[in-house]
C-alpha cells in the first residue's frame, strides 16, 4: 500500500511538472507529445535498468566504483602537498583541503579522455539512443548527453560547429541540459560530502549520481521541447566535434588541471560569499523582524523546532515545500526539503549540498529515501548564477546566439528546475 501511495504522488509531480513546462510553452498546439512520451519513458527505462536489473546496476556501481578510488587517489595527491593538514583524525574535514581539490583531479582526468577521444564515445553511445528514439536534432542529442559528464559550458564544445546555427529550440536544449545535470568534477565533490569517509556509502551516493545524469539527459530535451517547441528543420547528423583540448596528452592534462584549479576557486569564493550572503540576510530577518515582532518564537513553534527563527531557510522551506511533497518527500520532512530546493535555485547547488550533508550527519536528515530523492532533486546547476554563466560560456563560442541565450535564460532555469524536480520523483516511484 505505501508503494502504491509513492507511485501516485510520483504521478501526480509528473503530471503538475509537465503542466507546469506546457503552462509556461512559446507555443502549447506545436509541442511534439510522442516526443515528451518518449523522453519519459526512456527515463523510467534508465531508472529502472540500474535498480531492477542486476548486471546494469553492477555496471553503475563499477562506474560508481571508479569515482571512489578517484577520491582516494585525489587524497594522495593532497596528501603529498599539505602534509597532516589533510588528516581527518586530527584536523576533521578541512573543506578547502579534503573536498575542493578533487574537482582540480577529476577535471585533469576528464581533459585526458577527452584528448584520447574515449569520452566523445560514450557521449556518442547515449546521444544515438536518444536521437533514434526521440527523433531529435544530432547537436542537441550529443550535447545533452555530454551534460552526463561534462559541465554546462564545456559540453556545447562537442558541438562548436553547429552551435551558431542551431535554432532557438535547439539552444535551450543544449541549455536545460546543462541545467539539469552537474559536471563529473563537482559530482565527485558531492560523494564526498553524502559519503564521507566511509567507501561503501560513497558507492551508493555515486551510483545515485551518476543514474541522476543520466536520467536527466532525456528529461532536460523533452522539458524543452515542451517550453519552445521545435517547428524548423533541423540537422540529423550526429558527428563529434573533434577538435582537441591540447597539443598532446600531457598538454591536455596541463589544461585540464588549469581549468579544474579555475573552477575550484570559483567555488571556494562562491561559497564563502553567498554563506555569508545568507548569514547577513538571516541577521536582518531574526533579529531585526523576528524579535521584536515574535516571530522567531512562532517559527520555533509553528515547525515544532525544525526552525528556530524568523529566516531565509524557513522562508524558502515554505516556498519550495509542495514541489518537496510533490516529489514524493515524507510530510515530517518537507520544510527541511523546500528549504534545500529553495537554497540550491536561489543560491547554488553546491550550498545546498552541504546543508544536506550538514543535515544528514546531524541526525535531522536520516530517511534514507527522502535523502535519496533529495540527491536526485539537488543534483543539477538550475540557479540564478548559471543564466550568466551560460550567456558568458557558451556565448563566447557561438556569439551568434548571445541574444537567444539572454532571451531564454530564464525558461532554461525553469526547464532545468523541472528536469531536476522530475527525475527526483521518478526515483522516489521506482525505490
Amino acid at each position: 500500500m505505501e508503494q502504491l501511495t509513492h507511485i501516485l504522488r510520483g504521478l501526480l509531480g509528473i503530471t503538475v511538472f509537465v503542466g507546469l513546462a506546457v503552462l509556461f510553452s512559446e507555443n502549447r498546439r506545436a509541442i511534439n507529445w510522442r516526443v515528451v512520451t518518449i523522453g519519459l519513458l526512456l527515463q523510467f527505462v534508465f531508472a529502472g535498468l540500474v535498480i531492477y536489473a542486476p548486471p546494469v546496476r553492477y555496471a553503475v556501481e563499477l562506474v560508481g566504483n571508479f569515482f571512489v578510488k578517484l577520491l582516494a587517489f585525489t587524497n594522495e595527491g593532497t596528501k603529498f602537498v599539505f602534509g597532516s593538514l589533510v588528516d581527518q583524525e586530527k584536523h576533521g574535514v578541512v573543506f578547502g583541503l579534503s573536498i575542493l581539490p578533487s574537482i582540480i583531479f577529476f577535471s585533469a582526468f576528464t581533459s585526458a579522455l577527452y584528448y584520447l577521444g574515449i569520452l566523445q564515445k560514450i557521449v556518442w553511445v547515449f546521444a544515438w539512443v536518444m536521437t533514434k528514439t526521440m527523433r531529435l536534432s544530432g547537436p542537441e542529442t550529443l550535447s545533452a548527453s555530454a551534460n552526463i559528464f561534462l559541465g554546462q559550458t564545456e559540453a556545447p564544445l562537442l558541438i562548436k560547429p553547429y552551435l551558431n546555427t542551431m535554432t532557438r529550440s535547439e539552444i535551450l536544449c543544449v541549455m536545460i541540459g546543462g541545467m539539469a545535470t552537474v559536471a563529473g568534477a563537482v559530482m565527485i565533490a558531492y560523494i564526498s560530502f553524502l559519503g564521507g569517509t566511509d567507501p561503501a556509502q560513497q558507492v551508493i551516493f555515486a551510483t545515485h549520481l551518476i543514474t541522476k545524469s543520466v536520467i536527466s539527459a532525456p528529461a532536460a530535451l523533452l522539458i524543452a521541447k515542451i517550453l519552445v517547441p521545435q517547428t524548423e528543420a533541423v540537422s540529423t547528423e550526429l558527428a563529434v566535434n573533434k577538435e582537441k583540448i591540447g597539443s598532446n596528452l600531457l598538454d591536455a592534462i596541463c589544461l585540464g588541471t588549469t581549468d579544474g584549479l579555475k573552477l575550484c576557486v570559483n567555488v571556494g569564493a562562491m561559497l564563502i560569499v553567498f554563506t555569508a550572503l545568507v548569514a547577513l540576510v538571516n541577521y536582518v530577518l531574526s533579529g531585526w523582524l523576528g524579535d521584536p515582532l515574535g516571530l522567531n518564537t512562532w517559527v520555533a513553534t509553528a515547525t515544532g523546532g525544525v526552525f528556530k527563527s524568523f529566516s531565509l531557510d524557513f522562508l524558502l522551506g515554505m516556498l519550495f515545500a509542495p514541489v518537496a511533497w510533490l516529489m514524493g518527500i515524507s510530510n515530517d520532512a518537507l520544510l527541511q526539503s523546500g528549504a534545500l530546493l529553495g537554497t540550491r535555485t536561489v543560491l547554488n547547488e553546491f550550498v545546498a549540498f552541504i546543508d544536506l550533508a550538514r543535515l544528514k550527519d546531524t541526525g535531522l536528515y536520516t530517511d534514507s529515501r527522502n535523502l535519496m530523492i533529495m540527491t536526485y532533486a539537488l543534483c543539477g546547476f538550475a540557479n540564478i548564477v548559471s543564466i550568466g554563466i551560460q550567456i558568458g560560456g557558451i556565448g563566447a563560442i557561438a556569439p551568434a546566439q548571445r541574444e537567444n541565450l539572454a532571451k531564454l535564460g530564464v525558461k532554461a532555469l525553469l526547464g532545468g528546475s523541472l528536469a531536476c524536480f522530475m527525475a527526483a520523483a521518478i526515483a522516489g516511484m521506482l525505490v
